[in-house]
């Protein structure tokens, strides 16, 4: 019980300090670090959005190329199936 006390009186003193002014050249260093950061980070992301739209791309490509082989295959097994009709209509005509 007393260290809880103690605890949460070195947390409040703590929350109640005024943060430490740092000198303005290393406010402006600061600031430049974090925008030359922010701007490296920019680049990455803009990397990585263009590497997955060609990744989509791709995959769009490939689902449209096996899209028309399964769409020729259905076509050729209709046609054969309507030859097989007529050749029966046909025969037993």
């Amino acid at each position: 019980m007393k260290r809880d006390v103690l605890v949460t009186s070195l947390v409040k003193q703590k929350l109640a300090q005024k943060p430490v002014q740092k000198p303005a050249g290393e406010l402006g260093k600061d600031a430049l670090w974090r925008l030359e950061h922010l701007e490296n980070q920019m680049a990455k992301l803009s990397e990585l959005v263009r590497e997955h739209a060609e990744d989509v791309d791709r995959l769009v490509r490939i689902v449209a190329e096996d899209r028309d082989v399964i769409r020729r295959q259905l076509l050729r097994k209709h046609q054969e199936q309507v030859r097989v009709r007529k050749h029966l209509r046909d025969s037993n005509a």
